[in-house]
């Protein structure tokens, strides 16, 4: 019992290290596409910054809310969405990290193979790129995977580490994590809806 615990509380501290890494610093090395698994704020507006930096050919969001247009997540991050419909797939299938994987993967396939999609960076929240990187890596094996984690404003600035809220959200999202890790996340729970008026917070919540 002693040395399960110590295994688990082990693996916390390595999760919440892993949360809390920064994004590859500039400048960036480009990847084939960006994949956005939407669920918290400023995902999608940070892989859209990314596109339209020249950081990769084109994107994938997915896990999209149905009554969400690219038109609106692209206004929402302050971009003309005009220069980038043609390189950017909405995904709407997704209700879980396992559905996000596939729908990423099934994308990547579909793919013209010149030129290819052979590497990936992957946006999402620092405390949910484990978990996603984990699923993607049972999807897509082979393929190189660059994780950028994005920090929701609730889990940055001072004060942070001293809520409850999230170390909460940090404990639920490791035991998430534990259960894809031994190949049983087909049993998550899907992602609630969001109920509000703005396209980014419909992309839904994970």
């Amino acid at each position: 019992m002693l040395m399960a615990t110590g295994a688990l509380g082990g693996g916390f501290v390595w999760f919440v290290n892993q949360t809390l890494r920064a994004p590859e610093p500039e400048p960036l090395r480009p990847t084939d596409a960006i994949a956005v698994l939407t669920g918290g704020r400023e995902r999608v507006e940070t892989g859209l910054r990314l596109l339209a930096a020249g950081h990769a050919r084109r994107l994938i969001i997915t896990g999209v809310h149905r009554d969400a247009t690219f038109a609106e997540l692209a206004r929402g991050a302050g971009l003309d969405p005009a220069p980038f419909a043609a390189r950017v797939t909405v995904g709407r299938a997704a209700a879980t990290t396992r559905g996000n994987a596939a729908e990423i993967a099934a994308w990547v396939r579909a793919q013209p193979d010149n030129p290819g999609v052979r590497s990936i960076r992957v946006v999402t929240a620092g405390y949910h790129m484990p978990r996603a990187m984990l699923e993607l890596r049972r999807a897509l094996p082979g393929l190189e995977l660059v994780p950028h984690p994005v920090t929701p404003p609730a889990l940055r600035g001072v004060g942070a580490a001293a809520r409850l809220r999230t170390w909460s959200l940090l404990v639920g999202e490791y035991g998430k994590f534990l259960l894809a890790g031994a190949g049983i996340s087909r049993f998550s729970v899907a992602r609630d809806a969001a109920v509000v008026p703005s396209a980014a917070s419909r992309e839904g919540r994970r």
